[in-house]
């Protein structure tokens, strides 16, 4: 009997162990003023609500120095160029030289002309001119095949002309010239100058005057002018007889 009043208040009390064991307690509700706990905040969006998504970073790009600049394209031009050489003259032109060229069937004409009578837009890199021209092995004395007239002005024809007229004593003439004394040093060229002389013909010396009235146009012509046909030994002015190669270009 006392046996089984023990099993009966063990057991009393392990089933109460149980309920207690599986009993849960639930929390005690905080007091209302009670603060809340801190709560981390959450990260910063990057977009705002309703904002467009930020673009996305452009690509490097190297400095603008550092890219070899592109050349310009060549202007188109509305024509072809013509180019006037005188050491290839036009057709109807030949023995371009100095700052003229002869014109077949006589006559000559300046570049300026040529180059306009053919349309031309540029003309040829040419030498320079020389400083002087050299002086001609016959410089010392006429030759035996010179002409000569009753004034002792001797003459010979270095290049024919195209016929035509001669000019007059007071003719404006415009020439190529060089002149030298007869040890071969030349004083004065147009050559050389790179431009024609123009001159009346009663303005310069007699030896002048008196030769180139014998010439035409394209003529080039050798004078040995005799000291009292030229200066007269004048100072300053060269002294004997004085030789010049003349080329006559117009007659005004």
């Amino acid at each position: 009997m006392r046996h089984v009043q023990r099993l009966a208040l063990l057991a009393g009390s392990f089933g109460a162990t149980l309920v207690l064991g599986c009993s849960q307690t639930k929390p005690a509700a905080p007091a209302a003023n009670a603060p809340s706990p801190a709560v981390p905040a959450p990260a910063a969006d990057p977009v705002a609500p309703g904002a467009a998504p930020a673009a996305p970073a452009a690509p490097a790009v190297a400095p603008a120095a550092a890219l070899a600049p592109t050349p310009a394209p060549a202007p188109a031009t509305s024509k072809s160029e013509v180019v006037f050489d005188p050491m290839n003259p036009p057709a109807g032109w030949v023995n371009c030289h100095r700052d003229h060229c002869h014109k077949v069937g006589g006559g000559v004409g300046s570049y300026q002309q040529v180059m306009q009578e053919m349309g031309a837009t540029r003309m040829a890199d040419q030498p320079a001119a020389p400083a002087m021209p050299a002086a001609p092995s016959d410089v010392a004395a006429p030759p035996a095949d010179a002409a000569k007239t009753p004034t002792g002005l001797a003459s010979k024809v270095l290049t024919p002309g195209g016929g035509g007229a001669n000019p007059g004593p007071t003719s404006t003439v415009t020439v190529h010239y060089t002149g030298w004394t007869t040890d071969g040093k030349a004083f004065d060229s147009s050559v050389s100058r790179g431009r024609p002389a123009t001159f009346p013909l009663n303005r310069v010396i007699a030896g002048w005057t008196e030769g180139v009235q014998l010439m035409t146009v394209g003529e080039e012509r050798r004078f040995w002018i005799p000291e009292n046909l030229a200066y007269q030994g004048r100072p300053g002015k060269p002294q004997g007889m004085l030789v010049f190669d003349v080329e006559l270009l117009s007659i005004q």
